[in-house]
């Protein structure tokens, strides 16, 4: 099996995935942009990683309400937890683009016992500390995108993260106006009014999704 590009595979060689999938334990899907690949409330027993396009974690409450609670580009990893720990999903995780997803079935991976004899099952369990680490300072980022109490703090606090992460202050984000709206928590219309009084005053500029910090920040 060709070697995949993600942190989950990492030092993983081609033969060892190609023990993996000669189990049983891997499975290959495509989605169209805006599909459904898990539902909220639902149990899973797969990880889904992405070897092209993106999805968007979102969470929606009893009104219908839904916020993006993250975005996950080709190589990153999703439901890994709620596989682990067997609990429903506080999510649903929906395709933002079209999208193939590898899907890892890390439940029967865990239950066979054979498996913690093999090479690619130490590594594996390794790169899901380490995933795992990474993605709670993913959630204290959004923590702090969201505690500013107006919009313009939060844009502030996101779009400084954004530079710090991408090393330039022309950067593009994974999120439409809609989308930042809902990662922000905030109304999409005061998000473009405020955008807009930030470029007149000349903090920063953008063209849909690509941004450009000004030095005074």
């Amino acid at each position: 099996m060709k070697k995949i590009i993600s942190p989950l595979f990492r030092g993983i060689t081609e033969m060892e995935l190609e023990q993996m999938n000669t189990a049983g334990y891997l499975r290959q899907k495509e989605y169209e942009k805006n599909e459904i690949i898990y539902h909220m409330d639902t149990k899973v027993d797969e990880i889904g990683i992405l070897l092209t396009g993106s999805v968007n974690i979102i969470n929606t409450d009893f009104l219908g309400n839904s916020t993006i609670l993250s975005n996950i580009s080709a190589g990153g990893v999703f439901a890994e937890t709620y596989a682990l720990v067997k609990e429903p999903l506080l999510v649903e995780v929906v395709t933002a683009e079209n999208s193939q997803i590898l899907f890892l079935n890390i439940r029967r991976i865990m239950e066979d016992s054979s498996c913690n004899q093999s090479d690619w099952y130490r590594k594996l369990i390794d790169n899901l500390l380490q995933i795992s680490m990474r993605k709670n300072l993913t959630l204290s980022t959004r923590i702090f995108c969201t505690t500013p109490k107006n919009i313009r703090g939060r844009l502030l606090t996101y779009l400084t993260a954004e530079y710090r992460k991408q090393g330039t202050s022309t950067f593009e984000i994974p999120f439409n106006r809609q989308q930042l709206a809902d990662y922000l928590n905030v109304d999409r219309s005061a998000l473009s009014k405020e955008l807009g009084k930030m470029k007149e005053e000349g903090i920063l500029d953008f063209h849909k999704n690509v941004f450009r910090l000004s030095q005074q920040i």
